[in-house]
């Protein structure tokens, strides 16, 4: 098992690669073009955000997001010598801003030098204990590799920080179940829906309780939305599930289903290719867990 999407970016594609879009004082044109190259940097158009970055650098050598942004730029093309240089230099300029050590974390992460990562998270958390994508990645980075009392108490401290994030809820909910706690995940369940309301992460994480309860109908009603809307790979998550609740019915067709489908959308996704191998075998039951 493995934390969701939701709290992570994606397990070495990262989750919370965060663009910057703020300095001051600086040239308001600056500062604008600087926000239109995140944006573009958001959805994929690299060229557009490197030319809008590389604009609001000609505006303020010093300009520190725009160092970040164009390192985020070559990481997301695979340069990740030139990504390095220029986030760097970022963090060189100004150490006192989080952004830079946690991009610096998040190339770590690309390159699969994970000490490293956690070693950048844990700086940028040391300048803004409240910066949440460094804490959500370091979390989730304690998750994976099973100190799973440090990765409870970064997301405790993520819902209390910044508890709009709906990061720090599904982690923490996450942790408590991989601990045997599901009591305390419901609780928490129970918290974020009062604070955030509807959320499809919290959907993902009540099925997951659910599972963890033996309710294997009530955790597919649940599921079942969820692989009808969303991303390619939040529905191919769902659909991994949904294999588990099917299985805990009975229905082991149902089940090999689900899981070829969540692995069209996405090869990579572990619960899928654990069900499917073992759906036949009978030995679902430890995939809630």
């Amino acid at each position: 098992m493995r934390l969701p999407r939701s709290a992570a970016l994606v397990p070495l594609l990262l989750p919370a690669v965060m663009a910057c879009s703020h300095a001051a004082p600086l040239p308001a044109k600056a500062i604008l073009l600087n926000r239109d190259g995140a944006a573009a940097l958001a959805v994929g158009d690299l060229e557009m955000a490197e030319a809008r970055v590389a604009l609001a650098l000609e505006y303020n050598p010093r300009f520190t997001e725009a160092w970040v942004n164009l390192g985020l730029i070559e990481m997301r093309r695979g340069n990740f010598e030139h990504a390095e240089r220029d986030l760097v230099k970022a963090r060189d300029l100004n150490p006192d801003l989080p952004a830079p050590h946690h991009a610096l974390g998040v190339l770590s992460e690309y390159q699969s030098s994970f000490d490293d990562a956690e070693m950048h998270y844990r700086a940028a958390l040391k300048v803004d204990p409240g910066f949440a994508p460094a804490r959500i990645n370091l979390g989730r980075r304690l998750f994976e590799r099973g100190a799973l009392e440090e990765s409870r108490e970064h997301f405790l401290r993520l819902t209390q920080v910044a508890p709009e994030f709906v990061e720090g809820w599904t982690g923490l909910g996450e942790v408590l179940l991989r601990l045997d706690r599901v009591g305390e995940a419901e609780t928490v369940l129970a918290h974020a829906r009062e604070r955030l309301g509807p959320r499809r992460g919290l959907d993902l994480l009540e099925a997951r309780i659910l599972l963890r309860r033996s309710a294997f109908v009530e955790a597919e009603e649940r599921l079942e939305p969820l692989t009808r809307l969303g991303g390619r790979n939040e529905v191919a998550e769902a659909l991994a599930w949904l294999s588990v609740a099917r299985f805990g019915e009975g229905d082991a067709p149902g089940a090999i289903a689900a899981a070829k489908q969540a692995l069209l959308l996405d090869p990579h996704e572990r619960v899928a290719r654990y069900a499917l191998q073992t759906v036949r075998g009978g030995a679902l039951a430890d995939a809630a867990k």
